[in-house]
């Protein structure tokens, strides 16, 4: 597979949020494609869909469909992709999933390019594509970590609605409308649609991102902790995460605070580390009031860093706030910058 000029891509999930992006990625970074297979579930199989300059039908996703494909690129849900992730593979093709069905397998590299991109040299098959706030706050974690060391990291999201699909965004759209209409607003998506309960998001804010575990945390809250430990390669690393979600469209924010292991260490050496970081960009001037919003970073490909002040009560203690697009960086963009580097490292190959 590798030494090739263009590649066979399959993109699964191509109607959704995440594959619409992933597939607008491929085409605005000009991806080495040969010929490409737009797959999704049978109830959107059909749909017409533009890519180049060509008119492609979606077809519904089986076993076959992944013959003669070199990369498939998954976002279509986790139960999709433990289901047919390991078929594609059988049939020639290295995985790229967006879900969190592999992430924590010892076996699947865990990959943030900007953070570990080595570990993709090791993968079997399959690579897996981290939950989109362990993205962002990973990226800008690394380069403190390599040059200061990393003892403690606690983190508060504010996470938009898009990250819980269309059908949240809509649900948002129309709760705003009835709000303002004086009506009583309905719920049936957030914070999680198979639960028990449901929520307005619409002027609210909700301390569920995912069904709770035994411990009390979310899904959502592990998945941070556990992915973090995983990329960065340090299980003694201690991370605590709030993940909430907030109603707002796109861009998830993060309220990050760590603990160093050097002395000595300043807000200028934070801020010159992060500025050498390869995806980060860093925008803090309290003097301006210069800080990333949601807003500010949506439809951006960086993960924007500000806020950046010591603790005033841990000598080695800093908090800083980090955004970043959840769809682009923490979902769609992170998908081809690992597509895009097995290819120019050879190492499509599996191990």
């Amino acid at each position: 597979m590798t030494g090739k000029s263009l590649y066979n891509v399959a993109v699964v999930g191509a109607t959704g949020a995440v594959g619409q992006k992933i597939i607008s990625l491929l085409q605005e970074k000009k991806f080495p494609i040969n010929e490409i297979k737009l797959l999704s579930s049978k109830r959107s199989a059909g749909t017409k869909i533009r890519f180049n300059d060509k008119t492609i039908t979606v077809e519904e996703a089986t076993p076959d469909s992944f013959e003669g494909v070199d990369i498939a690129l998954f976002s279509a849900g986790g139960s999709v992709s433990k289901q047919l992730a390991k078929e594609a593979v059988k049939r020639g093709a290295v995985v790229v999933d967006n879900t969190s069905a592999f992430r924590m397998d010892e076996k699947v590299p865990l990959v943030v390019p900007e953070v570990n991109e080595e570990d993709l040299a090791r993968h079997e098959g399959i690579i897996a594509n981290p939950n989109c706030s362990t993205i962002q706050m990973v990226t800008a974690l690394k380069p403190i970590r390599d040059h200061f060391g990393l003892k403690r990291v606690i983190v508060s999201t504010y996470q938009a609605v898009s990250g819980a699909g269309n059908q949240a965004v809509e649900e948002l759209e129309k709760q705003v409308e009835q709000y303002m209409n004086k009506e009583e607003m309905t719920a049936d998506i957030l914070p999680v649609k198979g639960d028990k309960k449901h929520y307005p998001i619409a002027f609210n804010a909700l301390p569920q991102i995912d069904v709770f575990q035994d411990n009390g945390y979310t899904f959502e809250e592990m998945k941070m902790i556990n992915e973090t430990k995983k990329i960065l390669h340090d299980d003694s690393l201690s991370v605590a995460a709030t993940c909430v979600r907030l109603p707002f469209i796109t861009s998830h924010a993060e309220s990050v605070y760590i603990e160093v292991e050097k002395k000595g260490v300043t807000v200028g050496d934070l801020w010159k580390v992060l500025e050498e970081q390869p995806g980060v960009t860093v925008m803090d001037d309290p003097a301006t009031q210069t800080y990333p919003t949601p807003l500010q970073a949506a439809n951006k490909e960086d993960v924007f860093v500000g806020r950046v002040r010591k603790d005033l009560d841990h000598e080695k203690g800093f908090h800083f706030w980090v955004v970043s697009d959840n769809l682009l960086k923490g979902a769609a963009w992170n998908t081809v910058q690992i597509a895009s580097s097995l290819i120019q490292n050879n190492w499509l190959q599996k191990k």
